[in-house]
């Protein structure tokens, strides 16, 4: 199985949105068959098969997320991000004012999806391959 050592390096390559398609294809090959990503504080759980499991530690101080998701500043705030013209910090920060708790990829079906606190969720992306 994986380990975060590993995770750890292939998102030592991402800068921005920009990487993440590359970043998504190296852990897949690792074995990384899903993963959600907690706004609040940025620790990540990271699944396998044979329900294995290993979750990063708190990356940051705790973001407080906007009670009311704001679908359409999301969506804006994503775009900018995916087209590298923000940093991973900022686009935390950026989703934590939208409303958004949490995103989760899947890599099965290779799509990345965003939720709000109600667990609504807000926007679901195919992850260009």
């Amino acid at each position: 199985m994986f380990t975060l050592e590993q995770i750890k390096h292939a998102h030592s390559k991402v800068k921005s949105g920009a990487d993440f398609p590359a970043y998504i294809k190296e852990i897949k090959a690792l074995g990384v068959t899903s993963y959600e990503t907690f706004v609040a504080d940025g620790h990540t759980r990271y699944y396998g098969n044979n329900h294995f499991k290993i979750s990063t530690p708190v990356k940051y101080d705790a973001k407080s997320i906007a009670e009311t998701s704001n679908a359409m500043q999301f969506k804006s705030d994503l775009k900018a991000h995916q087209q590298g013209k923000t940093d991973y910090p900022t686009f935390c920060a950026d989703c934590a004012k939208s409303g958004i708790e949490k995103w989760t990829v899947n890599m099965e079906k290779m799509t990345c999806t965003y939720y709000d606190k109600a667990g609504t969720e807000i926007l679901e992306e195919q992850i260009p391959q």
